[in-house]
This record gives C-alpha cells, structure tokens and sequence, in this order.
C-alpha cells in the first residue's frame, strides 16, 4: 500500500464523519418534533450505514485478483423506528384519540456519545493525514542531503 492510499482511505473516514455529525446534528435538532412536514408522525432517528470500498486489482505479473481497500462509503441512511415514546398529554395538538403523543425516538445522551465518537474518529484520521503529510515531506527531504 502507498503512502496515497493511506491518504485516501484517511480522506474517506474525513467525509463520513463528517456526514456521522450532520445526521447527529439533525437527530439532535428533531429532538422534540412531534410532527414531520408530510404530518405522519414524529420524526424518526436516522442512522449512518456505511461499508468498506473495495476494489478488484489484477496482477500484472500473475493475474491474480484480490481485493483492495480505498477506506469506507456511506451506504445509506436508516431510518431507526424503535422505542418512539407515547407521552399521555391530552391538550397537545398532535395527541391522538387516547391523548397520548408520539415523540421521537431521539435519546440526547446516546446522541451525545456518538458525535463525541465521530468528533475523535475524525480527530484521528486528520492526525493520520498529517503524519503521512510528514512522512512524505522527510522521504522528499532524504534526496535532498
């Protein structure tokens, strides 16, 4: 594996991090909608599903094939309809018959956890980055002397 691929399979993590905190950020905003825009009920928890980017590489010598990693791809959003809490409150304009109201299924301290491990994944594939940056500085630097 060459220096590059390590930068682009770092660069990958970057990208879903970054998506991980927007869909966190978003999670954490719907926390108390009671009511989406199409009025079907409160909003639902999206999760991030992502895979390991694979790609086939033939040998030129042999003619193998094996299999290669370019780092991760977002593979979809989930949308997480577990455990939406009822909340009895007869007077609120989304209760139902019963008076109950569906919330959404947004915890803020699993919320919290889990852009705390985005926020470190992503710290660390930026040091990564930053010390295949180094590496390639000095081997530039050992032609040099």
């Amino acid at each position: 594996m060459s220096i590059f691929n390590s930068m682009q399979i770092n660069a990958s993590g970057l990208s879903l991090e970054r998506f991980k905190l927007d869909t966190i950020s978003t999670n954490i905003a719907n926390v108390n909608t009671t009511r989406t825009e199409d009025g079907e009920g409160p909003y639902i928890k999206q999760q991030v599903l992502f895979e390991e980017n694979l790609r086939q590489v033939k040998s030129g010598f042999t003619g193998d094939v094996s299999r290669k990693s370019q780092g991760v791809r977002i593979s979809g959003v989930e949308a997480n309809e577990d455990n939406v809490r009822l909340v009895f409150e007869p007077g609120h304009p989304d209760a139902n018959e019963e008076g109950y109201v569906a919330y959404p299924n947004v915890d803020m301290a699993d919320e919290m956890i889990d852009m705390m491990t985005a926020i470190r994944t992503y710290d660390a594939n930026v040091t990564a980055i930053n010390s295949s940056k180094d590496m390639l500085k000095r081997a530039m630097e050992i032609g040099n002397k």
